[in-house]
């Protein structure tokens, strides 16, 4: 087995010393189509980098562990990932569809199963537990009405976003 392939067998890492999740090369997107092109620049123009925050804790052959904050309201489109992931919420709350989750609480999302959820008013921290260290994202928001209302929301959100900190206080 290469040096490289061979899982640790015991290893610490510090989440001081933990990576922008952007940076790291995880996550490949898909191909976007012209309507969330337009979208997600639109949004990006609009500031919606300032609503969200995503280290990557720890990755290895085979495993990723990720801590994502998401500002209150957060507009998060549908989408697939290409991996099985077990989310725990560590702090503030979500709303996925009729139910709101709480500190505590945690949902699965198997490989391919579109979701969303929408942060609640103090925001939502998540660890996203995943059994891969490469994964895509597969936007599933080919709405022109979706994207316009993220983007008013996350203009109106700028003031209220530059004040807030992670629900957990970290």
């Amino acid at each position: 087995m290469a040096e490289s392939a061979r899982k640790p067998r015991f290893e610490i890492r510090r989440g001081t010393d933990a990576s922008d999740f952007e940076e790291s090369g995880l996550m490949q997107s898909n191909p976007l189509t012209e309507t969330e092109m337009a979208g997600a620049g639109a949004t990006m123009e609009a500031g919606v980098m300032d609503g969200t925050n995503v280290k990557l804790l720890f990755d290895m052959p085979g495993m990723s562990l990720a801590r994502a904050w998401f500002k209150s309201g957060f507009p998060l489109p549908r989408h697939t990932h290409n991996t099985d992931c077990l989310y725990y919420v560590l702090a503030g709350s979500l709303r996925m569809g009729t139910e709101e989750l709480v500190a505590g609480d945690t949902f699965f999302v198997g490989a391919d199963v579109p979701y969303s959820y929408v942060p609640g008013p103090d925001g939502v921290e998540v660890l996203e537990f995943r059994a891969s260290n490469a994964f895509d994202i597969k936007l599933m928001a080919n709405n022109k009405a979706f994207w316009d209302k993220a983007t008013e929301m996350v203009r109106d959100k700028q003031a209220a976003w530059a004040e807030e900190t992670p629900p957990s206080g970290g």
